[in-house]
């Protein structure tokens, strides 16, 4: 079953809430004992008090109950805050944890609680200090257990994953963008495998996708639902989660508040927005840019390379066709103006890189020897299979 942040989010807040309110109310009730007893003459506490009325008012008492009521459920939302920023944080390494690694923590865990027990029954300290026994016996019982996850490793290979070397990395979470939803690519590159750990769709993403869904513009309303399609889909195949991730310190912007969001869990954030890249490294974020990914992918031709492609269209310049490779890479054909729909072997003479992408040179190749009607069977072949060896 799928933890339900929207559900138990609230649920969490409004429990601390009230233990902070309940609280309050305790050292509200502590404090009025100890003013009516200094009040009465029976201590000297509270030197700043003059001690002429015998009691509190009953309007004082009334308006100290609800500063105290009011300091303890503030600080108890604050305590709730954190403590929700560390279960997301915690959340993150176990799911990187090994099985024996786990194993050990819990072993930790009821090791410390042991000790606690039995410190208890024999000394018999307060609450308050068995509490803080308890967390101090834990941690450092899980400190004492993680120590030995090497000698794990060795007596149970197959328990545990291989010891990390210098080089090795941990699986971050991955955030993804409201654009790199919508562009579709990432759910074929999540389902082949080339991305590792939890994925994550902030709620607030979740939220402006939602509103590009319900926009006016038929184009936007089309992208919106296209991107939402794509999340449920992601969601039945694979680990996709949307946490409620409670970035309160980034302003309103999207942007923003995903790249606070990743270093606040420490993950990474996949992308294919240029700018937000760039605002992400700037802030130490990793990114993942799925457009360097498919520039990276684009095969590699050089100059004197023989290829077999179809013109599509006019160029720009004189006697010039223009033809594209399977990737979209755009390819100027020389002489190749009235030869539109036809396909024909090139040699490529230039590649430019450009900030769009690359675009290859190339020029009409005669491939057929004089005489004959022999085709050259070493060219590669952009149209989709290659053309045989014919012989009249």
């Amino acid at each position: 079953m799928r933890f339900n942040s929207k559900l138990i989010r609230p649920l969490f807040t409004f429990a601390m809430v009230a233990l902070g309110t309940y609280a309050g109310n305790l050292v509200a009730q502590r404090y009025f004992r100890l003013i009516d007893s200094y009040l009465r003459g029976e201590s000297s506490w509270f030197l700043w008090i003059p001690q002429t009325p015998t009691q509190l008012s009953r309007t004082d008492r009334i308006w100290l109950m609800a500063a105290f009521l009011l300091v303890g459920a503030m600080l108890a939302f604050v305590v709730e805050r954190l403590a929700f920023i560390q279960i997301n944080r915690a959340r993150a390494r176990w799911n990187t944890m090994a099985p024996a690694e786990k194993l050990l923590f819990f072993g930790g865990v009821m090791s410390g609680l042991l000790l606690t027990a039995l410190i208890r029954s024999i000394l018999g300290p307060p609450v308050w200090l068995t509490a803080s026994l308890a967390v101090l016996l834990c941690y450092v019982s899980v400190i004492a257990f993680e120590s030995l996850k090497e000698q794990v490793r060795f007596y149970f290979p197959s328990s545990s994953q291989p010891p990390k070397t210098g080089l090795a990395r941990p699986c971050r979470p991955k955030l993804l963008d409201t654009n790199v939803i919508i562009d579709g690519r990432i759910a074929d590159i999540c389902r082949a495998g080339f991305v590792e750990g939890p994925i994550y769709v902030p709620r607030f993403v979740l939220e402006e996708l939602q509103q590009i869904a319900d926009s006016a513009d038929s184009l936007k309303r089309a992208r919106g639902r296209r991107g939402l399609d794509i999340l449920n889909q992601m969601q039945k195949e694979m680990d996709l989660e949307v946490p409620d991730l409670a970035v309160t310190d980034a302003g309103g912007e999207v942007d923003a508040r995903l790249v606070a969001a990743a270093r606040q869990v420490g993950g990474a954030i996949i992308t294919n927005d240029y700018n937000l890249n760039r605002v992400a490294e700037l802030q130490g974020v990793e990114v993942l840019n799925i457009n360097e990914l498919a520039n990276a992918l684009k095969p590699v031709v050089l100059p004197g390379e023989e290829m077999r492609v179809t013109i599509i269209k006019e160029g720009k310049e004189k006697d010039q066709g223009v033809a594209y490779l399977d990737d979209g890479t755009m390819i100027v054909v020389e002489g190749a103006k009235r030869m539109i729909d036809q396909t024909l072997d090139v040699s490529v003479t230039s590649v430019l890189q450009t900030v769009q992408g690359k675009m290859i040179f190339g020029k009409i190749k005669e491939t057929v020897e004089p005489g004959t009607n022999r085709v050259d069977d070493s060219i590669r072949s952009y149209t989709g299979s290659r053309v045989r060896r014919k012989v009249r």
